[in-house]
């Protein structure tokens, strides 16, 4: 999983603390197992504002270290998925929709545009000050299949008092 510390990287460069910086706020106490079940009903959430026919590919949470924080007691959840249009047309519709329904779902874009690759890909990036969490969402047209791929982060989790956190 070598791309994940770069998704996750990119991600925290702006997202949620609105300013380019590594400050990733807590989201409180739980265990690893509860945390990443929140964190699917997120991205279920957000999948509900995609609003175009298509299937998603079958990715699970995974639990991630906090930066300058003890391992054994804070922990970060990321759920990376993509969205398949059942239409090659309805990929830029999907893109439009979650641009436009993001906002009224208490989510604040933070970045909308064209990536630097050769594709150009559009790439929204996207908090949600109240569950602590962000996206990061690319719209892929030139992949085969066509494709929406999104990364789900929290903030920094601490597990409750004498626990540790489960990795997975």
């Amino acid at each position: 999983m070598p791309a994940v510390p770069l998704i996750l990287a990119t991600i925290t460069g702006c997202s949620m603390t609105g300013k380019k910086s590594q400050e990733i706020p807590p989201a409180g106490t739980s265990n690893s197992s509860d945390a990443s079940d929140a964190m699917e009903k997120v991205s279920s959430g957000i999948y509900d504002l995609i609003g175009v026919k298509g299937k998603t590919s079958d990715s699970r949470p995974g639990v991630t270290d906090c930066p300058g924080k003890d391992a054994k007691a804070y922990f970060r959840i990321f759920h990376p998925w993509s969205f398949y249009p059942a239409s090659e047309s309805d990929l830029g519709v999907a893109m439009e929709r979650l641009k436009a329904e993001l906002p009224k779902r208490g989510w604040r874009i933070v970045e909308y545009g064209p990536d630097t690759s050769r594709n150009k890909n559009i790439n929204l990036t996207a908090d949600n000050d109240e569950k602590k969490v962000g996206v990061s969402i690319v719209q892929m047209v030139k992949n085969d299949p066509p494709k929406l791929s999104l990364t789900v982060v929290s903030g920094c989790y601490k597990v409750p008092d004498g626990e540790e956190v489960k990795r997975f």
